[in-house]
């Protein structure tokens, strides 16, 4: 019998508010062959990095370790527009932190996506759908960071029919 070669990924972000100015966010990402998470603390208002931590629990390549200790370098660093390009300057080179920076990067994209929730709350009725592609369409060309952030803005959503997939020029400034 032939050996069928199995691959799935998990990944989670989440964000929840830990006091009036503090917002923790934490992504956890498992597949196959690696296991991690990161977190990022958040001090309102100006978004900025007061702690980080992360670590792989399990990683094909020999990178099991905590690596808050690496990550704290990242403390003081507004969250805003070009966050990858900060964190992977900051962040020495080692053979996981490609996937811890963007695990961060993640985290980063939840702090901005939770300052949507007010205008999510404020969407049509499910039943409209019509109502909900133009309000959720809208939504994304307001913001085009949002566009392929999760399955509904994903390239071949109807919530996202019509709209010029970003560059990553027109992300980044």
């Amino acid at each position: 019998m032939a050996r069928i070669l199995t691959f799935s990924r998990d990944r989670c972000t989440s964000v929840e508010q830990r006091d009036e100015l503090t917002l923790v966010s934490s992504c956890r990402m498992q597949d196959t062959l690696t296991e991690a998470w990161t977190e990022v603390t958040v001090q309102l208002p100006g978004l900025e990095i007061v702690d980080v931590k992360g670590a792989v629990l399990r990683g094909a390549r020999q990178e099991k370790g905590d690596y808050s200790d690496s990550l704290k370098k990242l403390m003081g660093v507004r969250v805003g527009p070009g966050m990858l390009k900060i964190i992977e300057g900051l962040l020495e080179e080692t053979s996981c932190m490609d996937m811890l920076a963007y695990m961060i990067e993640e985290c980063c994209h939840g702090i901005i996506l939770s300052f949507t929730k007010g205008v999510l709350l404020q969407s049509p009725d499910v039943n409209q759908h019509e109502a909900q592609n133009e309000f959720y369409g809208n939504m994304v060309r307001e913001n085009i960071r949002l566009y392929n952030r999760c399955a509904a803005f994903a390239p071949g959503s109807s919530l996202v029919e019509g709209i010029t997939p970003p560059t990553s020029s027109t992300i980044r400034s």
